[in-house]
């Protein structure tokens, strides 16, 4: 017993570590070295030379991460030239490119970009007016979940709305989860990215449309305002709404009735009715 239990217990060499562990080496040396590298994200674009372009070529970025501590002349202009587009730049250690970028070679740039490329403003407008109907533009006022806008840009095509109006600042961007809930939509609808809420709503009504928002305190139910004319929607953002300014920015604020115990709708639920009425409107002028 003594024998056998000293067998059992003998110490093993250092030799006879190492061999006992190299196979379990080589398998994990074997593993890294074999490790695919995989795809970026739809919305992620890495690398100074790809970022520059995507900037030159006027493609929509939401936001542009640099490596803290790079600098140069390449770096200093991506920052002007995202800084003139009222791009968001942030900041940040390199390490938190490093797992963004999965791998792939960065040189401290990362942005973050939509699936489509964004319309200006004036564009939808002049396309809008050259239509045999009147315009129907929707600006969305603080929209932050990516499945509303999904959403209401699916709606949005189907009632062949001319154009969605998105603020760059507070509010969710065009991004691959959007794209995905419009179903498609995204490709068709034109986008456009306004830097704020008000001087949209000025300028909107420059071009002679009128701009109706979506509001609880609304003085009319929607479906007792008039629809038919030249026409914005505004839908505020999923818990507050409207924001002051805008609503007191409207030409006429409307609501939807609510009998249940529940007082609100979600945004792109709101949106839809609101849009259908409109539809509904104008399909009825068009038959008298």
């Amino acid at each position: 017993m003594k024998e056998l239990y000293g067998r059992r217990s003998k110490k093993k060499s250092k030799l006879e570590q190492q061999n006992r562990e190299m196979p379990r080496t080589e398998w994990l040396r074997k593993t890294d070295a074999d490790k695919e590298i995989k795809p970026l994200p739809e919305d992620v674009m890495v690398g100074r030379n790809a970022v520059h372009e995507a900037l030159k070529s006027g493609r929509g970025i939401h936001k542009l991460l640099l490596a803290k501590g790079r600098h140069g002349e390449s770096f200093q202009a991506l920052w002007e030239e995202a800084k003139g587009r009222g791009i968001r730049i942030e900041t940040v250690p390199r390490q938190r490119i490093e797992a963004l970028a999965a791998g792939y070679r960065h040189q401290g740039v990362l942005a973050y970009v939509a699936p489509v490329p964004y319309v200006d403003l004036e564009d939808i407008l002049i396309a809008a007016s050259a239509k045999d109907t009147p315009p129907l533009l929707l600006l969305l006022d603080g929209i932050e979940d990516p499945h509303n806008l999904g959403a209401l840009l699916r709606t949005a095509d189907a009632v062949g709305v001319d154009g969605v109006l998105i603020p760059q600042r507070r509010s969710c961007p065009l991004s691959v989860a959007v794209a995905k809930t419009s179903v498609g939509a995204v490709e068709y609808v034109p986008v456009a990215q306004v830097g704020n809420v008000v001087q949209t709503i000025q300028r909107l009504k420059e071009a002679g449309v009128w701009v109706a928002g979506a509001d609880m305190e609304g003085r009319q139910v929607h479906y007792e305002a008039d629809f038919t004319g030249p026409l914005a929607l505004v839908i505020g953002s999923e818990g507050k709404g409207l924001s002051r300014l805008t609503k007191e920015n409207c030409d006429f604020l409307v609501r939807l009735p609510m009998w249940g115990h529940i007082q609100s709708l979600n945004a792109s639920v709101a949106g839809a009715v609101l849009l259908y009425e409109v539809l509904r409107q104008r399909q009825q002028k068009a038959k008298a």
